[in-house]
């Protein structure tokens, strides 16, 4: 939340939490169903069997593209997900992920503990260790990035997405991946 909040992202940042009506000092709803508007792009880092209803959710309001920080969730509970994210045509990053930086706009869609320089060279991993590793190591060297992101468990993007993606970004230049295992 802080992340997203002290970025430099012009577009509006909705919060979610049923059990608090303020997350740092600033007014959040309770349900996703309450926001005034459906989220581009939404995190879900709750109870891992929240994930998938909350998937359904946001993907009824028009959300296309979730974030699932969320680790632990059992092989039911991804495929629960995926169904849920199927049905409303929306797309999963992880779980078990930090999620993924965008400095060109501002983005810090993760829970890094710092920010990326914008650059010209994309960052793929399924690590979320060595994300923050090689985030400390560009920052540190002046080195930017055009994104970061964290596959983690991959339930549904993977590698072949992200480089069809990065490859068709302008801002992008390179792109290193971190690999463990293709499927």
């Amino acid at each position: 939340w802080r992340n997203l909040r002290a970025g430099a992202f012009s577009g509006p940042v909705y919060g979610v939490n049923p059990k608090h009506a303020m997350l740092v000092g600033v007014p959040v709803d309770a349900r996703a169903s309450q926001l005034p508007a459906a989220p581009d792009l939404a995190l879900i880092c709750t109870p891992p069997h929240t994930v998938a209803g909350l998937a359904g959710e946001l993907g009824a309001l028009g959300t296309r593209a979730v974030v699932i920080v969320t680790a632990g969730l059992s092989a039911e509970q991804k495929q629960a997900t995926l169904d849920a994210a199927r049905a409303n045509t929306v797309r999963l990053l992880g779980p078990n992920c930090i999620g993924l930086l965008s400095p060109h706009i501002g983005l810090n869609a993760s829970f890094a503990h710092c920010d990326a320089l914008a650059g010209d060279i994309a960052f793929v991993s399924q690590s979320g260790a060595l994300a923050t590793a090689v985030l400390d190591w560009t920052r540190s060297r002046g080195v930017g990035l055009s994104h970061l992101v964290s596959l983690g468990d991959h339930c549904d993007v993977d590698f072949g997405d992200l480089l069809d993606h990065l490859a068709n970004d302008a801002r992008t230049r390179s792109i290193l991946l971190y690999v463990e295992a293709i499927e």
